[in-house]
């Protein structure tokens, strides 16, 4: 019962549905489409010819084309631009002899060895040599020799208001090397001397301190805790060199 009524839902169906012409494709049968095809793709394919497109010629930059496009832009009349003269090669000045040295000013006066209107022919043998003698020569370096002065060193001026110990006379007198022991020192002091050195600003006004308070004999300040007469690692040595 129940494939019969199977059987019977399928035909239905199968009457139901469209029938497909034999040709499959189109109005024709499929090996007509096929030759139609094959023919259709050995023909050459139509192009429509492309007209070239016009090129506005290259030209340079044009100031007076610029200038009237702005006037144009502004509502005005083009103005003309302003005519730039060419220029001009400039002739070199030639000296008329008139000034010394070509065109120098006519107050400067004409050296030895030079010609107005030129430069100097010092480094001329001939030319020198026309005007130049031996004995001329020898003069000259007579009168330079006569003009030459030499002058001979002076004693240097005391400073107004210098009163204190000078230090460089002072390492000029003595001929020990620093750390070399000649003044008796206290214990007591040897360790506050770097305090007492941190006090001045450099080696040569502690030594100045030193000997106006009394040094080397004496050591009032703490500056020189090993009594070698030189305090706060001042050296004397820089000044004997200069001296030698």
């Amino acid at each position: 019962m129940r494939a019969s009524l199977v059987v019977l839902v399928l035909a239905g169906l199968a009457a139901c549905s469209p029938q497909v012409p034999e040709s499959g494709v189109g109005f024709q049968d499929y090996n007509t489409y096929l030759r139609s095809r094959e023919f259709r793709a050995t023909q050459p394919v139509a192009v429509a010819p492309v007209a070239p497109r016009p090129v506005a010629p290259i030209t340079g930059f044009s100031p007076g084309a610029a200038a009237a496009a702005i006037d144009r832009a502004d509502g005005v009349g083009a103005a003309p631009l302003p005519v730039v003269p060419a220029q001009t090669a400039f002739a070199p000045v030639i000296g008329t002899g008139d000034r010394a040295r070509g065109n120098a000013p006519a107050g400067i006066r004409v050296e030895a060895g030079e010609v107005a209107g030129t430069i100097s022919d010092e480094q001329d043998f001939e030319a020198v040599s026309a005007r130049e003698t031996i004995e001329s020569d020898a003069a000259r370096i007579e009168s330079n020799r006569a003009q030459f002065v030499v002058i001979q060193p002076g004693a240097l001026p005391v400073r107004p208001g210098e009163t204190g110990p000078n230090i460089v006379a002072y390492a000029l007198a003595t001929n020990n090397a620093p750390g070399v022991a000649l003044y008796q020192r206290s214990r007591f002091r040897a360790g506050n001397a770097q305090a007492a050195c941190a006090k001045y600003g450099s080696p040569d006004i502690a030594q100045e301190a030193f000997l106006a308070a009394g040094g080397p004999d004496r050591d009032r300040r703490g500056l020189d805790p090993d009594g070698d007469g030189f305090a706060c690692s001042w050296d004397p040595r820089p000044f004997r060199t200069a001296l030698q």
